[in-house]
């Protein structure tokens, strides 16, 4: 483990070791105190009560579980350590940043499109009850039965948390500089250029996006990641010589 830091650039290393203290300080609060970071740092829809400027940066660093960080934190440092080399830490960093935010906006315009919907559906009775009521169901693992209902309660009562959004947007960033890289899947063990797999991975989300909207998944943000890291990398390319 050692050896593995020693070789990881200083942004990677940090931002992997941070995203990890989150998550056990996430543990240690809820433990001692009851408090559930991740309701005070994972980001809501702005219309929600619980929303609070300083989410839309903090969210990034927040997980919701073990699996959560560990899927992330292997995915930036595989890819990451790579791009950060070649661009350099401030520029890496930048970028990174700017994908984690820009993932956020795409998220919260996704929820905004669905907060709109239910405004123009619902009953003013049906709209109260879901503010009144809508976070004690939740908590009890479960939701309005009216699909509208249940979809808005989601979109004010449940906060977003996780770096998927810019991690995407360092794998986008590894298919367009390393495009012809070969990276070898554990199931099926064949290997896939670089390119295809950031396709593939751009083609998912962008179904499970529009197919399943309610996910606990926030695909749009995955979507966002990249789109925003691919604006980037072109602007990059038209105002300067090199990307680094």
């Amino acid at each position: 483990m050692n050896r593995i830091f020693a070789d990881t650039p200083p942004v990677v290393k940090n931002l992997i070791i941070i995203n990890a203290v989150m998550l056990l300080l996430t543990y240690a609060v809820k433990t001692v105190s009851g408090t559930d970071l991740n309701s005070m740092l994972g980001l809501y829809f702005p219309k929600s009560e619980f929303f609070r400027s300083w989410q839309v940066v903090t969210h990034m660093f927040m997980h919701g579980g073990v699996v959560h960080l560990l899927f992330n934190m292997f995915a930036l440092w595989m890819f990451g350590r790579i791009l950060e080399r070649v661009w350099g830490p401030k520029r890496f960093l930048f970028y990174y940043l700017v994908t984690g935010l820009g993932a956020a906006f795409t998220h919260e315009l996704v929820q905004y499109l669905q907060y709109n919907k239910a405004m123009t559906v619902l009953t003013p009775e049906q709209l109260q009850y879901v503010y009144d009521s809508g976070k004690d169901l939740l908590l009890q693992g479960r939701n309005f039965a009216d699909a509208q209902m249940g979809n808005l309660n989601l979109v004010l009562n449940i906060p977003t948390v996780g770096a998927s959004g810019a991690v995407y947007g360092v794998l986008l960033a590894f298919g367009v500089l390393f495009p012809n890289t070969q990276l070898m899947f554990i199931f099926p063990p064949i290997p896939v250029k670089a390119k295809y797999v950031v396709i593939g991975y751009g083609l998912i989300e962008l179904y499970l996006a529009i197919t399943s909207p309610g996910s606990n998944i926030a695909h749009a943000a995955h979507l966002g990641g990249m789109i925003f890291g691919y604006i980037m990398i072109r602007y990059w390319r038209k105002t300067t010589k090199t990307l680094y």
